[in-house]
């Protein structure tokens, strides 16, 4: 059994409101001194990936521009759940938006914390099957996307080179790659 216990939040406070997130203060209680410590985290709507694949076998990838990194990457679709949407259509409406590709069906590979020593969020993940182009990309003024289709083979040989490294993707192509391992090895 564990000694280890959650820390009672008291306060908490909006430092800055940067539009797609929240930087935040929290005063909490240690329950191993009872003293109270600021703490400061980050608040932002939950997110989605999605791993789109087409009945060839391929991976609807997206090439695009990063501003944190200021490098270009080769990522999966996803973004933010807007307020009540569910994250299964937020999934298949980023997928649509970011490249195009409608998929035909849905399943959850699982959901992620991002970085939960500073974000309250949590990341869904899904495999569209069935991904088919039925339109143009359809970006904001903010983004650009151009799509990149990879193999399962050539995903992987980028994810183990770092050519794939946005982190919350890597960690979605390994769950999909370790479910497909799975399901082959029950079948």
């Amino acid at each position: 059994m564990s000694d280890i216990k959650p820390w009672p939040r008291k306060q908490h406070k909006v430092l800055a409101d940067c539009r797609i997130f929240s930087v935040n203060e929290g005063l909490a209680v240690s329950p191993l001194t009872s003293k109270e410590h600021s703490f400061y985290f980050l608040e932002t709507a939950d997110w989605v990936n999605i791993v789109p694949m087409t009945d060839a076998g391929e991976i609807v990838c997206i090439r695009q521009y990063r501003h944190g990194s200021e490098s270009i990457t080769i990522e999966i679709p996803g973004g933010m759940v807007d307020m009540g949407e569910q994250p299964g259509i937020a999934a298949a409406r980023e997928c649509l938006e970011e490249t195009g590709y409608e998929v035909s069906e849905i399943e959850s590979l699982g959901v992620l914390n991002p970085n939960p020593a500073i974000q309250s969020n949590r990341l869904f993940t899904y495999v569209g099957r069935g991904a088919e182009l039925v339109r143009e990309i359809q970006n904001t003024q903010t983004e650009q996307t151009e799509v990149v289709l990879l193999s399962v083979e050539r995903a992987k040989e980028m994810l183990v080179a770092g050519e794939i490294d946005h982190a919350l993707v890597a960690a979605t192509l390994w769950r999909l790659f370790f479910h497909m391992q799975e399901q082959s090895l029950s079948t």
